[in-house]
């Protein structure tokens, strides 16, 4: 895809978004139950998610998938799409990011994600389980995940992991991702996303609190524009492996190549 196009689409999806979030359509109508307003942008969502590496499995399950047999020959590291100043990536920006693993780890793994991605979802069910036991759990690189969403059920999905009790935000996102299916592409996502709420301590009124909280949606949505605007994301999932981009799905054994190369 030329450049004009990838950035008529990033354009196109930026007021897509702001559009769908304003007044009292997009995240308070979904918390009050009606979905109406979603739908559309749900079925266009996945025309912005960047092509899985060849042999990536694109259907999400509940179970992560039992890792492929591994080739004897060794895996190359992928080429770089590009990369940003570390300083800037690392900056503070609109909500604070939750690392995963030891924050001393030598390499940091910055992702941009949808919650309502399927290939996003195919990395954290099938993929990450795998990076977190080699990589991450080895102190080799740490993980940040930020909010990069398509649509307003992403929005409302990574508010409620925002919101949710006792800093369950990393195992909210994993919950959510692994039932991707229930909510993002359901008829009523206000009654799915409720059902896995409570799972993880939420009330009827705590949850449409945290919908209706329009500093944290704009955050989210700041989030997203300076991923945008700042350093290039225009598609998820989309990685900066210590300042390097890395756009689409990648193997564990090629991250594991990046991360080795990035020492």
């Amino acid at each position: 895809m030329h450049a004009k196009q990838i950035q008529g689409h990033a354009a196109r999806r930026t007021r897509l978004i702001v559009a769908a979030l304003a007044g009292t359509v997009g995240l308070i109508a979904l918390a009050a139950g009606s979905d109406r307003a979603t739908r559309g942008f749900v079925q266009s969502a996945a025309a912005q998610e960047a092509a899985p590496a060849a042999g990536t499995a694109t259907t999400p399950g509940a179970t992560p998938a039992a890792p492929a047999t591994e080739s004897a020959a060794p895996v190359a590291a992928p080429a770089s799409q590009g990369s940003v100043d570390v300083a800037a990536l690392m900056a503070p920006g609109p909500l604070p990011d939750v690392v995963i693993g030891d924050p001393a780890a030598p390499v940091t793994i910055v992702e941009y994600a949808s919650m309502t991605c399927s290939h996003c979802a195919d990395f954290h069910v099938n993929t990450l389980p795998t990076i977190k036991k080699d990589l991450i759990d080895t102190g080799k690189a740490k993980l940040i995940l930020r909010e990069f969403p398509f649509d307003p059920r992403a929005v409302a999905a990574f508010m409620l992991a925002r919101c949710a009790p006792d800093d369950k935000r990393t195992a909210m996102i994993d919950v959510l991702f692994n039932q991707q299916d229930q909510w993002a592409r359901a008829e009523n996502a206000s009654q799915a996303l409720l059902g896995i709420a409570k799972l993880a301590g939420f009330t009827q009124e705590s949850f449409a609190a945290c919908l209706n909280d329009k500093a944290l949606q704009q955050k989210v949505i700041d989030t997203q524009q300076r991923g945008e605007k700042e350093f290039g994301v225009n598609a998820t999932p989309t990685f900066f492996i210590n300042g390097n981009k890395y756009s689409g799905s990648m193997s564990a054994a090629e991250f594991e190549a990046v991360v080795a190369a990035s020492n």
